[in-house]
């Protein structure tokens, strides 16, 4: 009989604890607003929560004439895209994209994974009639994949045909900013793959597609075009679209159509050696260029205040309002350094012009060790009073002398840079 009554006493705290948990299980199941069904999941469709269009009239280019008028022109944007209203629904998707999953029996899922990954999703942004989800950027889309999503719930798994399309063409490197006829060059980024073929958005002339694959492509530019400078035009497969396109943001550069001082391991347009110091002028070894197999080699000595550079005393460059850029490739030595561009006809003139009286287009911030692609803007007039504009011929034309000066220091090594592609662009 006495054990009898501790077993009720026993079960006398047991059941208002089984009340308890019971209630807070409830409670916890409601939390969300809504009840998961217990039924086997279902999907009926996927739909985007924002749809994104071209905008075909936002893209503007400007030019200036050589009295520094500005003239504004409008062309097809095909990477700007305007936000429009709610889209229906979808059996694709775009990377970084909101979707929702419309269904049955989808608020007790515990899994969504798409091509094989899983993929986040909160609760609390659905029901039990859908999911809310963004795609993300880890999520394969090369071909073949599954071409799934799959939600596994705590009372069965589904699966759903829903292809993840390839992201635009999208450049992160880029081996060479200039080309010339039949030249190489290698980009990096994502999208290659789906690439079908790639033109010269400024001229409509055809590169070749040497290899690709989704990180990497390797163009050849054409034998000969009148670009000056362009971005690419990709044509790629976008899903059962076989002709999306996309325009690169990167410019590259047409040396043949530029005024060249050195490419190809040499100097051009009757450009030679004006350096104080040695080894100097085109030496073999450390070329950027794609052919190259020269390139300029400057010597710094430790705390010299130094000027190394090239001349063309005759015939020289004259002044031309064509002239946009002034760029080059220049790879550093032991130390970061920061040089000061020097010319003949510029403020200063081809001098010692320190670091603290130069402006800032004269400016060149020199990494150690590493090749760095230096484009700096020319002035819109022959003479300029904004810093940021680089005024080549601000005393005269034509100029014969460019270079760079480095502030020497207490303290500072013996220093060996290098300079290739050097060209005045139009």
């Amino acid at each position: 009989m006495k054990k009898k009554m501790k077993q009720s006493k026993i079960y006398y705290w047991i059941l208002p604890a089984l009340v308890v948990f019971g209630m807070v299980s409830c409670k916890k199941e409601n939390s969300r607003g809504y009840t998961p069904g217990t039924g086997a999941p279902s999907i009926s469709s996927v739909q985007t929560i924002n749809k994104y269009t071209a905008d075909t009239v936002l893209q503007t280019t400007s030019t200036y004439s050589s009295s520094g008028i500005v003239t504004t022109t409008v062309d097809t944007n095909f990477n700007h895209k305007t936000l429009t209203a709610f889209d229906s629904t979808t059996v694709t998707g775009n990377l970084n994209t909101m979707y929702r999953i419309n269904g049955a029996n989808l608020g007790a899922a515990t899994k969504l994974a798409i091509n094989g990954v899983t993929v986040y999703f909160n609760p609390a942004w659905g029901d039990d009639n859908s999911i809310i989800f963004t795609l993300p950027t880890n999520v394969p889309y090369v071909q073949p994949q599954p071409n799934t999503i799959v939600v596994t719930t705590l009372y069965g798994t589904v699966t759903y045909k829903f292809t993840t399309l390839p992201p635009p063409p999208t450049i992160t490197y880029v081996s060479d900013f200039d080309f010339f006829s039949n030249s190489q060059i290698t980009l990096g980024g994502k999208g290659f793959a789906s690439v079908s073929s790639v033109k010269l958005r400024a001229t409509g002339d055809a590169l070749t597609v040497v290899s690709k694959n989704d990180s990497t492509l390797v163009l050849q530019f054409p034998a000969a075009s009148t670009a000056t400078e362009s971005t690419l035009l990709f044509t790629y497969t976008s899903g059962s679209n076989a002709n999306a396109q996309t325009a690169s943001t990167t410019t590259f550069d047409d040396l043949d159509n530029a005024y060249t001082i050195f490419y190809k391991s040499s100097f051009q347009n009757s450009w030679g050696d004006n350096s104080w110091s040695g080894p100097s002028g085109a030496q073999p070894g450390a070329p950027h260029s794609y052919s190259g197999t020269k390139s300029l080699e400057a010597s710094y000595p430790a705390g010299a205040w130094q000027i190394e550079g090239w001349a063309n005393y005759y015939p020289s460059i004259a002044y031309d309002p064509s002239y946009k850029f002034l760029s080059f490739w220049v790879k550093g030595g032991v130390a970061a350094h920061t040089l000061v561009l020097v010319g003949n006809q510029m403020a200063g003139g081809y001098g010692q012009v320190q670091n603290a009286n130069a402006y800032t287009a004269q400016l060149v911030t020199v990494p150690a060790n590493v090749w760095t692609y230096i484009k700096i803007p020319l002035s819109p007039s022959q003479t300029s009073t904004n810093p940021n504009f680089l005024a080549f011929w601000d005393n005269g034309s034509p100029a014969s002398q460019l270079g760079f000066f480095l502030q020497g220091m207490n303290g500072d090594v013996n220093e060996t840079m290098y300079f290739d592609e050097v060209a005045f662009i139009k």
